[in-house]
């Protein structure tokens, strides 16, 4: 796998290069800010790049980074590292790229393993949220009501829904749940109908929409979901 890294902080970005390095993952390009990045990887594209939320050229320069590259080249991953729980750059991100796109925070991938095992992910086309961010959401009270399609989940879809905002797989669903992959199948199904997610749209672009309105009804303060 070869990746490029964006952060202004000199410190942590030479860190993460030896911390790829011992993943036996290929650095392609490392820069300090969004523009540089981008100059650097338009004849060498990579398979995923890393970006700091807060960098320059703005003061969330990894978010409009990510909306650059995401717009030239679309199989590109995009993983953004925070030291904060930052739930509207999470609903940000998830509307300029709904695959093969992570959000982590830094202090999460400061090992081999975690690293990765969420570059392998987000590679392979999936999306990776940080657990924290979401519990944050699960955290807000209601403020409005919650909409008509999220308020006819069970609790069992409910569950399923929460699982698929944290970016599992339908078999990673499964496991944790203690089902086997038909049902969660027929769960997400039924969560595709009662939010009125039509059948003519990919299964992957109805999953990010069910997704989507399971974070802003989180974000909004619903509660029992």
């Amino acid at each position: 796998m070869r990746v490029a890294v964006a952060d202004d902080a000199a410190l942590f970005r030479d860190g993460l290069v030896l911390l790829l390095s011992a993943a036996g993952v290929e650095v392609a390009a490392q820069a300090a800010d969004g523009d540089e990045l981008f100059e650097q990887i338009t004849t060498d594209l990579p398979d995923v790049v890393i970006l700091d939320i807060r960098m320059p050229p703005k003061p969330d320069g990894g978010l409009s980074t990510a909306e650059r590259l995401r717009e030239a080249y679309p199989d590109l991953g995009i993983l953004m590292l925070s030291h904060y729980t930052e739930t509207p750059y999470l609903m940000k991100l998830l509307e300029i790229g709904s695959r093969g796109v992570g959000y982590r925070l830094k202090e999460r991938v400061a090992d081999v393993a975690t690293l990765q095992d969420t570059l392998t992910r987000i590679a392979a086309g999936d999306t990776v949220i940080e657990p924290e961010v979401v519990e944050r959401l699960l955290e807000q009270r209601r403020k409005r009501a919650t909409s008509p399609g999220i308020a006819q989940l069970t609790e069992r879809e409910k569950d399923v829904l929460r699982h698929m905002a944290e970016g599992r797989s339908n078999g990673g669903i499964a496991e944790v749940l203690v089902l086997n992959t038909k049902t969660v199948e027929k769960h997400i199904a039924s969560i595709f109908a009662k939010l009125g997610l039509p059948a003519s749209e990919t299964n992957h672009h109805r999953r990010v929409s069910a997704v989507l309105a399971y974070l802003r009804a989180r974000q909004d303060g619903a509660e029992n979901l």
